[in-house]
């Protein structure tokens, strides 16, 4: 796996980005993050926790996923490590920003965005000429599955 610094003004950089489509990729967008984050703490020192990988790739698949069901053609996934924390970003063909609804234990689905946001350190949405990007920010060593703790 090629990690490339692909920002300058951050020190320490690591990036991987892949281009997919359709439901069967989203495994190997999983994997993709999976493989980026052992990396990054095998090869370049930096920690990592566990539960962060599985966060991440949590993350990955709501992201693609909600591409694959909202916008047409091919999505790209770009991964960025620095300053202790990894941005998960996915960029689609669709301009309109995803509806992000309340919690509500009584709606059957459409918890995913919900969940991530609730994950996230950080959460955005911009729009692009082509569509859009939606940025997770994820602390590498915070348990965000605890708050930190």
């Amino acid at each position: 796996m090629d990690c490339a610094d692909r920002r300058a003004d951050r020190q320490t950089a690591l990036s991987v980005s892949g281009v997919f489509q359709g439901s069967l990729d989203i495994a190997a967008a999983r994997d993709l993050a999976h493989r980026f984050l052992a990396d990054v703490r095998a090869v370049h020192g930096l920690p990592v926790r566990e539960s962060t990988t599985d966060v991440v790739q949590l993350v990955v698949s709501e992201l693609l996923t909600n591409a694959d069901k909202y916008a047409p053609g091919a999505s790209l996934l770009a991964l960025d490590a620095a300053d202790g924390a990894i941005e998960v970003s996915v960029w689609d063909s669709n301009p309109t920003p995803p509806a992000i609804l309340p919690p509500d234990p009584t709606r059957i689905g459409q918890h995913g965005l919900e969940i991530v946001v609730r994950l996230a350190q950080g959460f955005t949405v911009h729009r692009t000429p082509l569509g859009k990007r939606i940025t997770a920010t994820i602390a590498l060593t915070d348990d965000p599955l605890t708050g930190g703790v």
